[in-house]
């Protein structure tokens, strides 16, 4: 499914300086997909008594503005008042936004009560997410998490079109968790793990498909299967193949794709990976 291309990015803020690779990043996407750009700042403690007080949102938003006008990016400013888990969504909802997020900064304390936020808007946010640790840019080498089911594909066609700005490498990765289930499909994937490309499964046909994608739009495109805990698997891969992007589908796409992409698989891979971290829910073609 093609993304619309009146798509815009929203680039969350609540004012810690971890964000700011997320705003650096999303102004380099902006280019990238010719996207307009809505910055949001939260303010997450408001206080009357301090009006006049320097806040840290001041700051970001001026080196923001600079690099915005710097790169000739659109965009618009915005400010509002409480907790960026609520925040975000609802704003989400008012337009066709790719949000890009970094992490915002929550005490260990907090994160242990009220859940890790990026899980919170996996669940609230059913457009695509850009979570940012680090900016990692040029892109160079992408990561594309391939489940078999097809869910993945919304993900992955902005994945591709963020690697063809920067003739990024492409490896699709697919990986076979432990299962005690024997069924031809089954047998075949393991029985021929090492080349599931060349057979006629669900995976072997994702796999094809999305070579055929991206060697059709000109990149160098490739495929690699591991087997394992899916989580540990693919935080080893990114470690071991020192990614720029992974791209992952997203966890709400459907019950039947728990065992790839549970909301815990990929929180967990967020908050571990330095790299930055792709991930949509599916949407059928209309």
């Amino acid at each position: 499914m093609e993304l619309n291309m009146n798509t815009n990015l929203l680039i969350a803020t609540n004012g810690f300086k971890g964000t700011w690779p997320s705003i650096e990043y999303g102004a380099w996407l902006a280019t990238a997909l010719e996207a307009g750009i809505t910055l949001l700042g939260i303010n997450e403690k408001p206080n009357p008594a301090a009006i006049d007080d320097h806040h840290p949102l001041e700051d970001l938003f001026a080196r923001a503005v600079g690099l915005f006008q710097e790169q000739g990016a659109e965009y618009s400013l915005e400010v509002q008042n409480g907790d960026a888990e609520h925040i975000i969504p609802a704003k989400v909802r008012q337009g066709n936004y790719i949000t890009v997020i970094g992490p915002l900064g929550r005490s260990q304390l907090k994160r242990l009560i009220v859940r890790r936020s990026i899980l919170h808007l996996l669940e609230q946010i059913d457009t695509p997410i850009l979570y940012v640790p680090a900016p990692r840019l040029p892109l160079s080498k992408a990561l594309i998490c391939v489940g078999g089911l097809g869910y993945e594909i919304t993900a992955e066609h902005l994945a591709m079109r963020m690697a063809m700005k920067s003739r990024a490498e492409i490896t699709l990765l697919h990986i076979i968790p432990p299962v005690d289930l024997d069924y031809p499909t089954a047998r075949a994937v393991r029985d021929h793990w090492q080349s599931l490309p060349e057979t006629d499964t669900p995976i072997g046909r994702s796999l094809r498909q999305a070579l055929e994608l991206a060697r059709a739009d000109g990149l160098i495109a490739q495929t690699k299967a591991r087997k394992g805990n899916v989580v540990e698997e693919i935080l080893t891969e990114v470690k071991e193949g020192n990614y720029d992007l992974l791209c992952m589908g997203s966890p709400y796409s459907t019950r039947a794709l728990r065992q790839l992409a549970s909301p815990n698989v990929t929180a967990e891979v967020m908050e571990t990976v330095s790299c930055p971290v792709l991930t949509a829910r599916y949407q059928r073609e209309s």
